[in-house]
C-alpha cells in the first residue's frame, strides 16, 4: 500500500489549518530537531497515536520519506478513520524548502552517525598503526569491518547497543 504524498509546502498549509503533523522518527532523533508543532509518535509507538475521527487529516513524516513509504500500512491503521499523507521527501524536504525546524544541538548526535564516526575512527586507527606500529593491529580494523558486516546481515550491531548505553545518549 501507497499513502498520498504532499509537499513540505502542502503539509505546512495543512498544519497551519490545525491538521496533525506527526514524526515517527526515534524520540532522540525528534529530541535533536523537529517540526515546530509536530508530534512524536515512533514507528514502534504508533498505537498511542490519535484517536483521530473520519474528519481529521494525519501527515506522518520521517528524515528522508523512506520510512514513511515502507511502512504506509501501519501509519494508515494508526490514522484509521482520518485520511493518512505522507510529506514527500520528509524532514530534508521540509528544510530544502527553506521551512525552519527546532534544533536542540545539546542532544547527542544520531546513534547511527555515532557509529559511523567510532567505526571510521577504529578502522583508520588500526590501519595507521598496523602500518606504522607493528602489523598485528590491522586485526582491530578487520573486527571492525566483521562487525559492520554481522550488522548488516544480522540487523543487531553490537556497537550501536554499546553507544547507546552510554550517559550522554541517556534521556
Amino acid at each position: 500500500m501507497s499513502l498520498p504524498s504532499v509537499t513540505p509546502a502542502q503539509a505546512q498549509a495543512m498544519t497551519a489549518k490545525g491538521n496533525t503533523l506527526i514524526d515517527i522518527r526515534d524520540r532522540a532523533d525528534w529530541l535533536r530537531e523537529h517540526i515546530p508543532g509536530a508530534q512524536s509518535v515512533p514507528l514502534d509507538a504508533l498505537a498511542n497515536a490519535g484517536p483521530f475521527s473520519e474528519n481529521d487529516v494525519v501527515i506522518f513524516h520521517c528524515q528522508s520519506g523512506m520510512r514513511t513509504q515502507t511502512h504506509a500500512d501501519k501509519l494508515a491503521a494508526a490514522a484509521h478513520p482520518a485520511t493518512a499523507l505522507i510529506v514527500h521527501g520528509g524532514l530534508n524536504a521540509w528544510k530544502a524548502a527553506g521551512y525552519t525546524t527546532e534544533v536542540d544541538k545539546r542532544q547527542p548526535l544520531p546513534l547511527m552517525r555515532q557509529v559511523q564516526i567510532v567505526a571510521g575512527s577504529l578502522v583508520l586507527g588500526g590501519t595507521l598503526l598496523g602500518t606504522f606500529v607493528a602489523p598485528g593491529f590491522y586485526a582491530l580494523a578487520a573486527f571492525v569491518g566483521a562487525g559492520l558486516m554481522f550488522a548488516g546481515i544480522s540487523g543487531w550491531c553490537g556497537m550501536a547497543k554499546l553507544l547507546a548505553a552510554m550517559p550522554w545518549n541517556k534521556a
